[in-house]
C-alpha cells in the first residue's frame, strides 16, 4: 500500500510517499522561507502563490526521482486539511483531489497538528500509548494527552502567542532572518548565560496553559532601549530568551507529567528542534524515570512525510473520501 501525501498548511510545500511495507519511500520539500524573510514572516498570499508554482513540479521531481514506484501504484492521496492558512490550504487540498479523481483512487483527509503528533511513529523507537506531547511550532503551542490514535485531549495552550511566532518576532527585532527560532538558537551560542533575565509567565500557574505576548513585549521593550545593537548584545539577549521560552515549556511539561503520571513525553513541531528544550527536558523527565521521544530535525518542520504516514494508517482504518469534494479547515483541531 502507497500513500501520496501532500503538506501545504503554511509556508513550505511538502511531497512524499509512504509505503505500509517499506516505510518512507520520498520525501522532498520546497521552502519559501528565503522569500518570506524580507517581511520578517509568512505573508498568506505569496505562500499561496508560491504553492501553486511550485507543487506540480515538485509531485513531478518525486515521480522522476526513484523508481520504487509509479503513479499509478498510489494507492490514496492524503492532504493536510486543516489547521493552517486557508488558501495554502486549498492548494494541496485541490489539487490532490484533482489528482486523486484523475487516478480514481480515494483522498484522505489529514490533520496537521495529528501528523505532528505522530510523526515520532516514523522513528525507530516510538512511544507506546498513552503519552504526552508537546506541539510547539510557529502557530500552536498545545501540551496533548494522547489516549490512542485518534483521540487526543488538550492539557493546555497558549492563550495568546505560540512559542513560534515569539521566536520570529525576536528575531526580527533583532535584525535576524526569517525563520526566527533556528536563527536565535544559533547566535545564543554565543551569549553570556543570565546576562540578562526576562520574565517567564504563568510558570507559577498550576494550569497547564502558556503565555508569550507579555515575554515578547518584555523582550522587544528592551532591543528598542539599546541604541547600538551589536553582534555581542544579540546573542546575550537570545540567549536569555531562549533561556525564558524553554524554562516555560518544560516547567509545564513537568506539571503535565505530575497531574497525569505519564512519564512518556513526545515533542514535536518546529520548534522541538531547539537544543536547549530537547537538554532540558531530558534532564527533567529523568526525575520521574520517563523518557523524551524526539523526531529528527527533518520531520520537526512541516513536511509531506508526516502527511503520508498518518494517511497510510487512516487509510488501513477505512478512513477515506471517494466523492472528491475540497475540504479545508483553517481551525481545524485534534481534541
Amino acid at each position: 500500500m502507497k500513500i501520496l501525501g501532500i503538506e501545504t498548511s503554511c509556508d513550505d510545500t511538502g511531497i512524499a510517499v509512504y509505503d505500509s511495507k517499506y516505510g518512507l519511500l520520498i520525501n522532498k520539500l520546497f521552502s519559501q522561507s528565503f522569500i518570506h524573510n524580507k517581511y520578517g514572516g509568512v505573508v498568506p498570499e505569496i505562500a499561496a502563490r508560491e504553492h501553486v508554482l511550485s507543487i506540480s513540479n515538485l509531485i513531478n521531481k518525486v515521480l522522476k526521482s526513484t523508481d520504487k514506484f509509479n503513479i499509478n501504484s498510489i494507492n490514496a492521496i492524503a492532504y493536510t486539511s486543516g489547521p493552517g492558512l486557508v488558501g495554502s490550504l486549498l492548494v494541496g487540498a485541490t489539487f490532490g483531489t484533482a489528482l486523486a479523481y484523475s487516478l480514481g483512487i480515494p483522498t484522505i483527509l489529514v490533520n496537521h497538528m495529528e501528523a505532528h503528533l505522530l510523526s515520532v511513529m516514523m522513528e525507530k523507537k516510538c512511544p507506546i500509548f498513552p503519552f504526552l506531547a508537546l506541539l510547539v511550532s510557529g502557530k500552536h503551542t498545545e501540551l496533548i494527552y494522547a489516549h490512542k490514535i485518534g483521540k487526543y485531549t488538550l492539557l493546555g495552550k497558549s492563550i495568546d502567542d505560540s512559542a513560534g511566532e515569539a521566536f520570529d518576532k525576536i528575531a526580527k527585532y533583532l535584525n535576524l532572518k526569517y525563520p526566527g527560532g533556528p536563527e536565535i538558537s544559533k547566535i545564543a551560542k554565543f551569549g553570556v548565560l543570565n546576562k540578562y533575565f526576562f520574565p517567564r509567565p504563568m510558570i507559577n500557574k498550576n494550569n497547564l496553559n502558556f503565555s508569550f505576548s507579555g515575554l515578547k513585549t518584555s523582550v522587544i521593550n528592551f532591543i528598542k532601549k539599546k541604541n547600538n545593537i551589536n553582534f555581542q548584545f544579540r546573542a546575550d539577549v537570545s540567549n536569555a530568551f531562549e533561556q525564558s521560552v524553554t524554562d516555560i515549556l518544560v516547567n509545564k511539561c513537568e506539571k503535565a507529567i505530575k497531574i497525569t503520571n505519564i512519564n512518556r513525553l513526545v515533542i514535536s513541531g518546529g520548534v522541538s528542534s531547539n537544543q536547549e528544550l530537547r537538554k532540558k527536558l531530558k534532564n527533567m523527565i529523568r526525575k520521574y524515570n520517563g523518557e523524551v521521544f524526539l523526531v529528527k530535525p527533518e520531520f520537526c518542520t512541516d513536511n509531506g512525510a508526516m502527511i503520508a504516514y498518518v494517511g497510510m494508517l487512516k487509510y488501513q482504518c477505512n478512513e477515506i473520501q471517494s466523492n472528491f469534494n475540497v475540504i479545508v479547515n483553517p481551525k481545524l483541531k485534534i481534541y
